[in-house]
C-alpha cells in the first residue's frame, strides 16, 4: 500500500523534474509562505524505485546543511506524487530519507484519509508508522488509491490557504445513505413465485481508529482496532479487534484479526468466530450456519452450511449440505413419520444438499442454475429432487433492457392465494420481460411480458388427468401480460435535518411524511394447447403513506397501506397453479413505532368473497441509523426470517473521535 493517501487538491504548482537521468531521484521544493522557494535534486542509488517531486510549504522552515535535515512548522503541507500530508510540524532527513510529522497529521490519497498524532515514513523501504491513527476508507477505490503503481506526478496544490481547501477537516456534513449489506437467516417453504430475500451487498465507506498502524509495502498491521460504518460518535455499531493485518493476495486483499467482536451501542458485544476474511470488493453471501423450518419435505427444523467452491468474476458455484434436525431427532413430532429412516440420526433420509451456479458470459448473458435434493436416499429421487436452470439474455439498452429467459424447472413450488401451495412438476420455455417504460410525461408506467412454455402440472379436471394418481396434465401455454400503473401524490411533508438527534436518530435517512394514491391495471391472456383460454383483468386502487419523523422517543412513526383489487376473469385455467381464484381481495399493512427504535407491524391479504385470510406477515423490527434487525413470520406460508442490515453512508468532513468530544 502506498506511502500516502489522496489529496483533495493541494496549494502551489509542482515543478517538473529537471534531471534527465535514468538514476532515480527526488526533487525537493521548499517554500515559506510569502518567501522564496528552494529546490534540491537528490540522486539515489540504482536500487531505489521511488522517485519524483516532494514539495513542502509551511509558515517557517529551517535547513541544517551539515545534517541535511529540513524542519518545517506551522500549517505544513507536503505533497508527494498524488499524496497530500498536512501537519503542525515536519522533519525530513535527506540523508536517510526519513519523514516525521507531528501534531494534527492528515494524510490523503484518492478517497482514503488517515489521521494521527505522529507519522513516520521511510521512503526507501516504503514503510511507516502512525500513532493514534484514525481515518476513513472507501473500499471501491482502495486498491487503486493504495497501490504504489498508481502514483503519479500530476497532482498540484491549489493557490490560497490549504485549510480553505481541505474538506476533510471541516465539520461533518452532507450525510447520505447509499445502500448497505444484508444478512438473512430464513426458513420455510421454497416458493418459486416469491422472491428470495435480498442477501449480500457491501458497505463502501468505513471509518476506523487504532492505537498504532504499521505498514510496509502493501501489508498493514494495526493494534486495538475499531471499525464502524456510523458517521456519528459514539458509534451505534462497530467491530473491535485486538490486532488486524491487511495484506495483498491474489484477486483482492486478506484481513486477519485476533479477538474480533461486533459491538452494539458501545455496550453489548458478540464474538466474531471468523478471523480471516477475503476482501475482493464483490458482493457475497456470508458463509455461516443457517437454520430453517420446512414442515413439508425436510420434516421441520433443519440446519445448513454454505461452502463456496468457485468464486471469481465470471463463475460463482456453491454447495450447501443440510441436516434435518427435527426429522432425525424428534420423529414423533412430525406431521407424518412413515418415511424410512425417521428417528435415525445417520439415515440418508435426514441429509440433503442444494447447489447454486451463476455464470456470467458477459454484460448481456448470464446462466443461473439451482438444484436441491431433500434426501440422500436415491430410491425416491423423482420425489426428492427440485431444480431449475435459466439462460438470461439482456436485449437493447443495458440501462433499461428487455430480458429474454430460456428456462427449465423441475418440481417448482408456487403459492396461489386461496388455492394454497401448488407444485409444477416440470416447465420448459422462453419468457420475455420488458423494463419499466414511462409513457411520456403522463406519469404512467408500462410493463409487459410474453412467453411460451410446455408445462406438466396439477389439475382438478378429470377429462385431462384421467385415472392417473398424480393428477397431472401436460399442456403448452402461450401467455401475454401487460400492466399500467400510476401514483398520485396527495401530500408531502418536510424531513428533519440529517443529524444524530433529529432525522437520523433511528433511520439511515430522514423520514419524509407523505400520502399517495396508487392505481394499477393488469391484463393477462393465457392460451393452452387443448384450445382453452383464461383471460383476466385486474384493477387495483389504494392508499399508502407514512406519518411522523421517527425522531421522538415514542409513537412518532406510522406507516400504512390499503389496497383493493377487483379481478374479472373469463374461463378458468386447466391448471391449478395459475388459476385466478380470488376475485375480490383486500391487502392492508401497518407499521407502528412503539418506543425508541422498536417497531411492530403486519401485512395481510383477505379474500372478500369468502372472508378468509389468504396470507399474513407479522413483523417486529429494531431500527437504528447504522443497522436494522427484523423478525418476520408468516404462519400460512410457513416462512420466517431474521435479517440484519448494515447501512452504508457517504459523508463529507471530519467525524468526531469514536468516544465523541
Amino acid at each position: 500500500m502506498p506511502p500516502f493517501l489522496p489529496p483533495p487538491e493541494p496549494p502551489v504548482q509542482i515543478i517538473a523534474p529537471v534531471l534527465e537521468s535514468h538514476i532515480p531521484y527526488f526533487q525537493l521544493k521548499l517554500q515559506e509562505r510569502g518567501g522564496e522557494s528552494r529546490k534540491f535534486n537528490l540522486a539515489q542509488n540504482n536500487t531505489l524505485s521511488i522517485s519524483g517531486v516532494v514539495e513542502v510549504t509551511s509558515d517557517t522552515q529551517e535547513y541544517d546543511e551539515k545534517k541535511r535535515i529540513i524542519t518545517a512548522k506551522g500549517n505544513v503541507v507536503l505533497l508527494f506524487k498524488d499524496a497530500l500530508l498536512t501537519t503542525d510540524s515536519l522533519e525530513v532527513n535527506l540523508v536517510n530519507q526519513v519523514l516525521v510529522a507531528e501534531g494534527n497529521v492528515v494524510l490523503e490519497r484518492g478517497e482514503q484519509v488517515l489521521r494521527g498524532d505522529r507519522f513516520e515514513y521511510f521512503f526507501i523501504e516504503n514503510q511507516g508508522t502512525i500513532i493514534n491513527a484514525g481515518g476513513e476508507i472507501y473500499q471501491p477505490t482502495a486498491n487503486r488509491d493504495f497501490s504504489p503503481n498508481s502514483l503519479s506526478n500530476t497532482a498540484s496544490i491549489p493557490t490560497g490557504s490549504i485549510f480553505q481547501n481541505l474538506m476533510t477537516n471541516q465539520p461533518l456534513s452532507r450525510i447520505t445513505t447509499t445502500g448497505g449489506y444484508r444478512f438473512v437467516l430464513s426458513g420455510g417453504q421454497k416458493l418459486g413465485n416469491l422472491r428470495d430475500p435480498e442477501i449480500g451487498g457491501q458497505v463502501n465507506r468505513l471509518r476506523f481508529e487504532a492505537e498504532q498502524v504499521n505498514f510496509e509495502g502493501e501489508t498493514w498491521f494495526a493494534t486495538n482496532v475499531r471499525l464502524t460504518n456510523d458517521p456519528f460518535s459514539p458509534p451505534e455499531l462497530e467491530v473491535r479487534a485486538d490486532t488486524a493485518q491487511l495484506q495483498k493476495v491474489s484477486r483482492g486483499d486478506e484481513l486477519r484479526t485476533t479477538k474480533s467482536r461486533i459491538v452494539f451501542d458501545d455496550g453489548f458485544s458478540l464474538p466474531i468466530f471468523l478471523n480471516r476474511f477475503r476482501l475482493d470488493h464483490r458482493s457475497r453471501r456470508p458463509d455461516l450456519l443457517n437454520f430453517g423450518v420446512d414442515n413439508d419435505e425436510r420434516g421441520g427444523l433443519f440446519i445448513e452450511r454454505r461452502f463456496t467452491i468457485i468464486n471469481n468474476e465470471s463463475v460463482q458455484w456453491s454447495i450447501t449440505p443440510q441436516y434435518f434436525l427435527h426429522k432425525a431427532l424428534f420423529p414423533n413430532f412430525l406431521r407424518s413419520s412413515d418415511e424410512e429412516g425417521d428417528g435415525n440420526p445417520i439415515s440418508p433420509e435426514v441429509f440433503g444438499v442444494k447447489t447454486q451456479l451463476d455464470v456470467g458470459f458477459g454484460p448481456r448473458t448470464n446462466l443461473n442454475g439451482s438444484l436441491a435434493l431433500t434426501s440422500l436416499n436415491l430410491n425416491n429421487i423423482d420425489e426428492e429432487l427440485r431444480g431449475s436452470v435459466r439462460l438470461q439474455q439482456y436485449v437493447g439498452d443495458l440501462e433499461r433492457p428487455h430480458t429474454l429467459n430460456l428456462e427449465y424447472s423441475r418440481r417448482d413450488r408456487l403459492f396461489n392465494g386461496s388455492l394454497g401451495f401448488q407444485t409444477v412438476d416440470s416447465s420448459i420455455g422462453v419468457v420475455v420481460t420488458s423494463p419499466v417504460i414511462p409513457l411520456g410525461k403522463t406519469g404512467i408506467n408500462l410493463t409487459y411480458q410474453g412467453g411460451i412454455q410446455n408445462i406438466n402440472a396439477n389439475s382438478d379436471r378429470s377429462d385431462l388427468v384421467g385415472t392417473r394418481s398424480q393428477e397431472e396434465t401436460n399442456l403448452t401455454r402461450y401467455q401475454g401480460a401487460a400492466a399500467l400503473g400510476k401514483n398520485f401524490p396527495l401530500w408531502r411533508g418536510e424531513p428533519l435535518a440529517p443529524t444524530a438527534t433529529a432525522g437520523l436518530r433511528y433511520t439511515p435517512a430522514p423520514v419524509v411524511p407523505y400520502l399517495q394514491l396508487v392505481t394499477g391495471i393488469t391484463g393477462v391472456g393465457s392460451f393452452y394447447s387443448n384450445g382453452e383460454v383464461q383471460s383476466s383483468l385486474n384493477a387495483t386502487i389504494g392508499l399508502r403513506g407514512q406519518l411522523g419523523h421517527f425522531s421522538r422517543s415514542y409513537l412518532d412513526y406510522t406507516g400504512f397501506n390499503l389496497f383493493y383489487t377487483q379481478a374479472i376473469r373469463g374461463d378458468e385455467s386447466p391448471f391449478l397453479f395459475d388459476r385466478i381464484a380470488d376475485r375480490r381481495t383486500l391487502r392492508a399493512g401497518l407499521t407502528q413505532q412503539l418506543y425508541g427504535p422498536v417497531l411492530v407491524g403486519f401485512q395481510t391479504s383477505l379474500n372478500l368473497d369468502s372472508g378468509e385470510t389468504i396470507s399474513t406477515d407479522y413483523i417486529l423490527e429494531y431500527s437504528r441509523r447504522s443497522y436494522n434487525i427484523t423478525l418476520r413470520y408468516n404462519p400460512v406460508l410457513q416462512l420466517g426470517s431474521i435479517s440484519l442490515r448494515i447501512n452504508d453512508f457517504n459523508w463529507v468532513g471530519n467525524a468526531e473521535p469514536f468516544e465523541g468530544i
